[in-house]
């Protein structure tokens, strides 16, 4: 017995809905690789902003320390030649010396000194992408144990508060705090504050 056999019209119109069906499934996959590539697309360019940002931020930080730096070793040259940039005594009585002084209430804005611009000595020039001078905070911290002198044969660094003799003695220690640029004037811009110990002579 033979199978029967399909009218020729119908195994067209079978083969033209077939070719329909193609061209809408061919459509959506189309759509969904643009999606995508859309997708990637953006990642790729949200990544690409934040690594800008990163590296602008880290430009602007490393301005910021340059300046903060060079606020350091201004008011490390000013202690000897300009005692009024010394703010106040931190082992005399009453006086509260906080980690950092710019957080002090009592510091008021006659006591930070403001570098100033130019190129001599003292002075310090920031640079065209800086918002602002540098400032600085210099507090006395005390007469303490000079470590570069000698304690004498057989003594300790603390013999001298016992009576031994030697040639130990002591230097004042100063605390400068520096930071880039005054916050008020700063805005939104990378602030660096740095601390360094001198000794004076």
């Amino acid at each position: 017995m033979t199978a029967p056999t399909v009218p020729r019209r119908h195994r067209i119109r079978a083969l033209q809905a077939g070719a329909r069906a193609q061209r809408g499934i061919a459509l959506v996959v189309a759509l969904i690789l643009l999606v995508l590539i859309t997708l990637v697309g953006l990642a790729a360019m949200h990544g690409t902003i934040m690594q800008q940002r990163m590296a602008s931020n880290q430009y602007d930080r490393e301005q910021a320390f340059q300046s903060a730096e060079a606020a350091v070793r201004v008011a490390s040259a000013m202690i000897v030649t300009t005692p009024s940039v010394i703010w106040h005594n931190c082992q005399a009585g009453g006086i509260t010396c906080l980690p950092n002084p710019f957080s002090d209430p009592s510091l008021t804005s006659t006591n930070i000194n403001t570098v100033a611009a130019g190129t001599s000595t003292g002075q310090y020039t920031a640079t065209s992408t800086a918002y602002g001078q540098p400032q600085f905070v210099v507090e006395n911290m005390g007469n303490w144990v000079d470590q570069t002198t000698s304690t004498g044969f057989g003594s300790t660094a603390n013999s001298r508060n016992y009576g031994v003799q030697g040639a130990s003695g002591t230097a004042v220690y100063y605390r400068i705090t520096a930071r880039s640029g005054d916050p008020a004037v700063v805005g939104d811009r990378a602030v660096v504050t740095v601390q360094a110990i001198v000794k004076q002579g």
